[in-house]
């Protein structure tokens, strides 16, 4: 599915009118760098990157949360709120994980189960209700998003089965293995491979909503809009009528996190609403 700006800006301001009273009238506050590992056998690194921030709607009783993991390549980035999901209506938990080279796959990996995990663990404590808990992420955050939310081990590994998340909605993400994750094991930057760290690997029928969001084929990175494309074709043949697939025409790789934004927004009240 080919989808322009003009189209996802129309869709995104079909707020339901709920929603539109709770995001004008919420009052949100955060909470900054809560660690969501612990334990004494942490390394330094681990205490440093370990950390989330909530930044939810106070006064306001089981609301929707979106877990955010940010970009970079797997190499770099912080946890920020985009500008796109402020304000919205639902709380946003916003993600650092660690970084290669310091750490290998899959390492960052754990860290993004370890981050849902505390999220479904203590969001009720500010209000939100853990059955409405969505994935998100940018580039590397949508990759993360998109592993951890098709391949059940990451939050098994915490006692969670991943079907329990309310949607998934990776933008930009790869589908096949990670060209960081290739990169640590001396491979090309363009040498395709789909193994089991590879969000294609793990598609089922049974997997939480989704929406694969790129940029344009031309203008998003190498390959970008096809691996989505493949892994939309694979969870559609297995039955799966939950997922969708936009293309932002004329939109490249960075370009696409704003309209995007506009997607799992309507996204998320679509599913919360659902529920």
């Amino acid at each position: 599915m080919r989808f322009c700006y003009a189209a996802s800006l129309a869709l995104a301001l079909l707020f339901s009118s709920a929603w539109q009273t709770s995001a004008v009238a919420a009052k949100y506050q955060t909470e900054s760098d809560v660690p969501y590992r612990e334990g004494d056998s942490l390394t330094d690194y681990e205490q440093e990157r370990c950390k989330l921030d909530v930044y939810y709607p106070a006064d306001t009783k089981n609301f929707t949360t979106v877990v955010w993991f940010h970009g970079g390549g797997l190499t770099g980035g912080r946890k920020s709120v985009p500008k796109g999901l402020q304000s919205k209506g639902f709380a946003v938990v916003t993600v650092n994980y660690r970084l290669s080279p310091k750490v290998k796959a899959p390492a960052y990996i754990e860290d993004a189960a370890a981050a849902i995990a505390w999220t479904f663990k203590n969001i009720q404590r500010f209000g939100g209700d853990p059955n409405k808990i969505f994935v998100s992420g940018s580039s590397a955050g949508g990759y993360l998003t998109s592993i951890v939310g098709l391949d059940k081990r990451w939050l098994a590994a915490h006692e969670i089965d991943a079907n329990k998340i309310a949607g998934l909605a990776p933008l930009s993400g790869h589908a096949f293995t990670h060209f960081t994750i290739r990169s640590e094991r001396g491979l090309g930057y363009n040498q395709a491979i789909i193994d089991d760290l590879a969000p294609a690997y793990h598609a089922r029928q049974d997997a939480p909503p989704m929406i694969l969001v790129t940029g344009d084929r031309e203008l998003d990175m190498l390959g970008r809009y096809e691996e989505n494309a493949y892994l939309w074709r694979m969870l559609k043949g297995l039955g799966n009528k939950q997922v969708e697939l936009y293309e932002m025409g004329g939109f490249d790789h960075g370009g696409t996190v704003d309209p995007g934004c506009q997607l799992v927004v309507k996204f998320v009240q679509k599913y919360s609403a659902a529920d």
